[in-house]
Order: structure tokens, then C-alpha cells, then sequence
């Protein structure tokens, strides 16, 4: 068996963090979203959550002589994520947005990379010390109907991480912390003694949010979570983790999509393709500017209720195998900008398009 490749496709950090005292970028056209203190403060500071250089290879045996190649689920991606921000996470079905999000918390180990909490690198903490740690990073699941133990009622599952991290003096107050909890995310105390297949498939999603916020998280990935749900209870779920990010200052990984909703949630976007991070920003400077082809064909794909009569861009072809990712620019085979000898054969950096906008696409020939 072959070892990983040292570093995947040679890509530098997609995305530098600032300088310690660096505010937020405020891109014209904010806020997207309504006002609130999350919008209105300035968050200054070092980053609460750090990639560098972030890699998720898995082996796939079976190749030529026996030889074991790689899928490159996550390709060299670093980024940043302050206090209190919402960093949207958008690109196609199997791009790898839920392995970089998932390897940020360690639910998934990490091939090559380290990520950094709060000023600590937890890549290769061992169980007993980042356990700890747990309670600060927390998850909600893409789907309200499998994520939920079918055999706990709902007091349990919002229960558990309390028990776990031993946060309660006893059970009264375990449940009052657990009927509070509840009340936050918009459900009545009555439902702790029901199960999941009781609910509807909204409140399933408040519950796995309850249980989410029951140990008082600093950072949560939320992996896609309303593509599984109506669009009327969507709009309830954006509002409600709105809300609670700004009460209580929670750093959010939105991945969708879906870019209208990453634009109306997030202060900035990073947009994913086989792995890699090709343009990042703030919200409103991405969803304006669309430097990157992939981009421009994402914001093209999204139905508009008034059509502007621009023509569709459409791709050509498939995404290319994550197992033999193609030399230079991933996209080049499906770019309508693509140039030979140069785009098929080196691989752009991330580079800003306008010093100071933090603004940064990975493209030889960015729309500007």
C-alpha cells in the first residue's frame, strides 16, 4: 500500500487568518441579514477556529500492481472563523463540504493539515484532552430523521450531552436546563416525554439544535440543515439560528447549497469545488462579483421568481474524480475560460482581486 501523497495537489492556504486586531471585512450593501448585535458589533480578536492546510484523503484499494490510490475529499483548504460570524460553506453535492466541516471537529481525523480552537491546535489531542473541548464544537445534522435515537424521547436526547459533560448538580436541574433549552429553540417542556417519530420534521430540527446548545457551545457546523425540510419551517430554522447566534455570540459553519440562503445567513462566503476552497469573501462582495467561473455558474443555477433575461450559464461535463483529481486548475475541464497550457497545467492561489477587500478567488482568469 502506497502512503498519501504529501500534500495532495500543492496549494498554499486558501485563506490566511488576519492579523489579531483585524476587524471583519463590512462589504457595501450589509447587513443581509436583519439587524441584531451579531451585525451592528465589531468582533475583534484572533479567530476562534483556524485550518491550515486541511486534507482528508481515503484509500481506495484495488488499483494497478496493487497500488492504493486516494480520494481527495478535502484538498489543502485553510480558513478562518471569528466569534459571533457565520461563514457560509456552498458548492455541489460531493464536493466535500460535510468531511471539511466534520474534520473541524474531529468527527473525521484529518489526513494532513491542523486545525486550531481558540488559540489551541486539537489535531492530534488525545481523547482525554479533547474531550473537554467537545462541549465547545458542536454539530447539526443535515437530516431531522435519522440524526435523532428513535428509542430516546426527546428530553433524553437533549439530555445527553449535559449528563455526558456532567454540567447539572442533579436531575431537577438537568431537567430545568433541559426544559429551558427547549423553550430557547421554540419547543414546549410537554414534548421531553415524546419520541422523534412523534414530531414533526421541524421540530426534529429544533431538537437536534436543543441538543446542540444544551452544553453551551461556542462553534457549531450546521451541515445542511434545512435542505430536508419544507421551505415555510426552512424560514423558521434560519430565523431561529439568527436569533440564537446573535444572543449568544455562537461562531456558525452554514453549508448549503443553496446560495440564497448562504447569502442571507452568512457574513462571508468560501464556495468549494473537488475539495478546495476557489473564492472566498464577504457575502455580499461574492454574490456581487462572482469572480470565479464555478461561481458565476452556482449564482446562474439558483431559480428567480422575476427572470432578468441574462442567458443561463450552464456546465459542460461532470465534476472529475476525486481519485485523480485533473493537474492545474480543478476546473479547468469544465471552465468556459479555460487556457491551455496554463490553466490545465498550474494551479492558482488564492489571491485577492482588490488589495484590502478580502476578497480571494484561485483563478487564472477571474471575471473582474
Amino acid at each position: 500500500m502506497s502512503s498519501p501523497p504529501a500534500g495532495g495537489h500543492p496549494q498554499t492556504p486558501s485563506e490566511a487568518p488576519p492579523p489579531p486586531t483585524e476587524d471583519p471585512p463590512r462589504p457595501t450593501g450589509e447587513p443581509h441579514r436583519t439587524s441584531g448585535p451579531a451585525q451592528t458589533t465589531e468582533r475583534r480578536g484572533r479567530p476562534l477556529i483556524i485550518a491550515e492546510k486541511l486534507s482528508k484523503l481515503y484509500p481506495v484499494p484495488g488499483g494497478a500492481f496493487g497500488k492504493t490510490h486516494f480520494v481527495h475529499a478535502v484538498d489543502g483548504v485553510s480558513l478562518y472563523l471569528r466569534r459571533g460570524e457565520t461563514l457560509g460553506l456552498v458548492g455541489e453535492s460531493g464536493c466535500g463540504k460535510s468531511t471539511l466541516g466534520r474534520t473541524l471537529i474531529r468527527l473525521i481525523e484529518p489526513t494532513l493539515g491542523r486545525v486550531v480552537f481558540d488559540g489551541k491546535d486539537i489535531t492530534r489531542l488525545p481523547p482525554s484532552e479533547l474531550r473537554p473541548l467537545r462541549r465547545r464544537m458542536q454539530i447539526v445534522f443535515q437530516d431531522p430523521y435519522s440524526s435523532l435515537n428513535p428509542r430516546m424521547t426527546v428530553g433524553q436526547i437533549a439530555g445527553e450531552g449535559i449528563a455526558i459533560h456532567r454540567l447539572a448538580r442533579d436531575r431537577r436541574d438537568a431537567e430545568a436546563r433541559v426544559a429551558a433549552v427547549l423553550a430557547r429553540v421554540g419547543l414546549s417542556p410537554d414534548l421531553m416525554a415524546r419520541y422523534p417519530h412523534e414530531l414533526s420534521g421541524g421540530q426534529r430540527q429544533r431538537v437536534g439544535i436543543a441538543r446542540a446548545l444544551a452544553v453551551e457551545p461556542d462553534f457549531i457546523v450546521c451541515d445542511e440543515p434545512v435542505s430536508a425540510l419544507d421551505v415555510s419551517v426552512q424560514a423558521q430554522v434560519l430565523n431561529l439560528l439568527e436569533e440564537l447566534q446573535d444572543d449568544l455570540g455562537l461562531s456558525l459553519l452554514f453549508i448549503s447549497h443553496d446560495l440564497r440562503v448562504v447569502e442571507y445567513t452568512s457574513h462571508r462566503v468560501a464556495v468549494m469545488y473537488l475539495g478546495r476552497i476557489v473564492e472566498v469573501g464577504p457575502a455580499a462582495t461574492v454574490a456581487a462579483a462572482r469572480a470565479h467561473p464555478y461561481t458565476r455558474a452556482l449564482f446562474s443555477a439558483v431559480p428567480a421568481v422575476e427572470p432578468d433575461g441574462k442567458k443561463r450559464l450552464v456546465l459542460q461535463g461532470e465534476p472529475p474524480s476525486a481519485v485523480e483529481p485533473p493537474p492545474g486548475c480543478a476546473f479547468h475541464p469544465r471552465c468556459p475560460r479555460a487556457e491551455k497550457g496554463k490553466c490545465d497545467t498550474e494551479a492558482p492561489d488564492l489571491e485577492e482581486l482588490i488589495p484590502g477587500s478580502h476578497h480571494r478567488v484561485a483563478c487564472w482568469h477571474p471575471e473582474t
